[in-house]
């Protein structure tokens, strides 16, 4: 099987034809039948999903991990996962919402396996005593400009709603349905994150 995982970047145009991600998470028609196609079974309709997805994929995995090699072990993962279970998915249009919460999970399984993790367990104890009020959404461009070679030093949960919302575009809502948390502790944590890369540009300095 060709290492698909060298186009990293080469097939988002296909992605967008069967899903639209900007304020909504859809789910094309298209998309529906290729899900039902493969619940019943037909594993050229599976094949052909997954390659519809996993580009975008595999980049929120690598980003959340920080490694190639790691990405590439929990991307096949996430997808041997989504071959065992995608049968028991009720509703077609939670697809995406359902495969980036599958993503998501690994990721946290992989990394709580690696030294990283136990560096940031402070902050992720600090992110669990948060206030899941909703303070108000910040936008900072010279942050979010910074935020791709940045991320590694973020603690991953506030690392996953700064990739979720600002570079994979995605409404506040879905990121929280996605790491199945309120909306208000979406909003803290992204607070908390850019608060966090507020420091490290400080280190820089």
């Amino acid at each position: 099987m060709e290492n698909f995982f060298t186009i990293l970047f080469e097939q988002f145009s296909q992605l967008q034809s069967l899903y639209r991600w900007k304020g909504k998470m859809t789910v094309s028609k298209q998309a529906i039948f290729l899900i039902l196609r493969a619940q019943s079974g037909d594993r050229e309709a599976f094949d052909e999903l997954l390659k519809s997805i996993q580009t975008a994929l595999f980049r929120y995995i690598f980003r959340l991990v920080g490694e190639y090699g790691l990405a590439e072990d929990v991307t096949q993962e996430v997808f041997l996962i989504i071959y065992r279970k995608i049968r028991w998915l009720e509703n077609p249009q939670l697809f995406l919402v359902w495969t980036y919460r599958i993503a998501s999970r690994e990721a946290f399984r992989q990394l709580k396996k690696e030294r990283h993790w136990t560096e940031q367990i402070r902050d992720e104890e600090v992110l669990e005593k948060i206030s899941d009020r909703e303070p108000a959404e910040i936008y900072e461009p010279e942050l979010i400009e910074k935020l791709p070679t940045l991320i590694s030093n973020v603690s991953p949960a506030s690392r996953a709603v700064l990739i979720l919302h600002y570079l994979d575009e995605m409404s506040l809502s879905e990121v929280a349905e996605i790491l199945d948390i309120s909306t208000g502790t979406v909003k803290s944590r992204l607070a908390y994150g850019l608060a966090s890369l507020r420091k490290e540009i400080k280190k820089e300095k």
